[in-house]
């Protein structure tokens, strides 16, 4: 089953996780190791998740684990690299006779 748009990982702390803890980008930038300013555009979606920020994002709240990061961060690029203007004209595989 496919998702329909699904949200970019970074929304998911600046909507939820960041209120919820009532912490700001810098507080929660400093807290993960990383910058305010890689933090800041991740969390506008300007940038995507890393596996080195996944796994500081797992480790810093119990859920969802760096894996599950990671294919949010890939479901999120696969439905707009497959919903873009760019038609992929590629045709199947086949053996080419010798």
């Amino acid at each position: 089953m496919q998702m329909h748009n699904p949200p970019h990982p970074g929304s998911i702390l600046k909507e939820d996780v960041l209120p919820a803890l009532g912490l700001t980008v810098t507080q929660a930038a400093e807290q993960l190791g990383v910058s305010r300013v890689q933090f800041s555009r991740f969390i506008n979606g300007r940038s995507g998740v890393t596996p080195e920020l996944a796994i500081c994002l797992s480790k810093w709240i119990a859920a969802p684990t760096a894996i599950m990061w990671m294919q949010m961060q890939a479901d999120y690029e696969l439905w707009h690299a497959e919903h873009s203007a760019r038609k992929f004209n590629v045709e199947p595989a086949h053996a080419v006779p010798t």
